[in-house]
């Protein structure tokens, strides 16, 4: 198997082989919740009027994501896993939008396979890798707004080739140098109050949660789902 890390839109138009798509704060570790509390699928969209217009058809139930990090007028829930860790989702279809993760795996155009990722599903993803064993794995860090690379993306994505290879990085250690970076500041401000101290503590529950998240087509919609594993 052989790996590589990429970063930012571009990255994900380059993503060849079975691409993985990270989005620590907050797109996958969002969706991860949203499944675990029982969410049907998530369709991913890159633009807030297509979910808005796959709801008004609908094709979803709820629309969930952010703009500048902050819920999108006539959206139904931000792009918050701690929002999402008490809302009633289950059986339902969610539709999200984002500018990072959801926009990155709409441009994965030259993937034989994708899922999508953040430390809480990284064992689980790189277990479903480990199974497939495909020739080629590329991982894609996100960053800010697919244009900027942050720690905590490009650190998941070290995080799971560590896995991948074998090793088994301690999670103090990640979490404290997660910590300490730039983006991991605004759930400090209270001047940000849309970047709840609850999303970077979900997000940082490294490992906790036991599926992958594969996307598939689905009439033309991209759909990602708990891997059957």
């Amino acid at each position: 198997m052989k790996i590589r890390i990429d970063s930012l839109t571009e990255g994900a138009q380059r993503a060849q082989g079975t691409v993985v798509i990270i989005d620590v704060f907050r797109a996958f570790t969002t969706a991860a919740v949203a499944f675990s509390r029982g969410a049907k699928k998530i369709i991913m969209v890159a633009e807030v009027d297509e979910a808005l217009e796959l709801r008004r058809r609908g094709v979803g139930d709820l629309c969930i994501g952010e703009v500048g990090g902050r819920r999108p007028e006539g959206f139904d829930m931000g792009n918050s896993p701690f929002e999402l860790s008490t809302a009633d989702v289950k059986g339902k279809t969610l539709i999200q939008s984002t500018r990072a993760g959801t926009v990155g795996v709409s441009l994965t155009e030259k993937a034989d396979r994708v899922y999508t990722c953040s430390f809480v599903v990284a064992q689980a993803t790189a277990k479903a890798l480990l199974r497939d064993r495909p020739d080629l794995v590329t991982i894609v860090a996100m960053g800010g707004e697919g244009k900027v690379r942050t720690d905590e993306d490009e650190l998941c994505a070290l995080y799971l080739r560590n896995l991948l290879q074998g090793r088994a990085p301690d999670h103090e250690a990640v979490r404290a140098l997660v910590q300490a970076g730039a983006d991991s500041q605004n759930f400090d401000n209270p001047a940000l109050p849309h970047y709840h101290p609850g999303d970077r503590q979900i997000a940082l529950q490294i490992d906790s949660v036991s599926f992958a998240m594969r996307v598939h087509r689905e009439g033309g919609l991209l759909v990602s789902m708990p891997d059957p594993g």
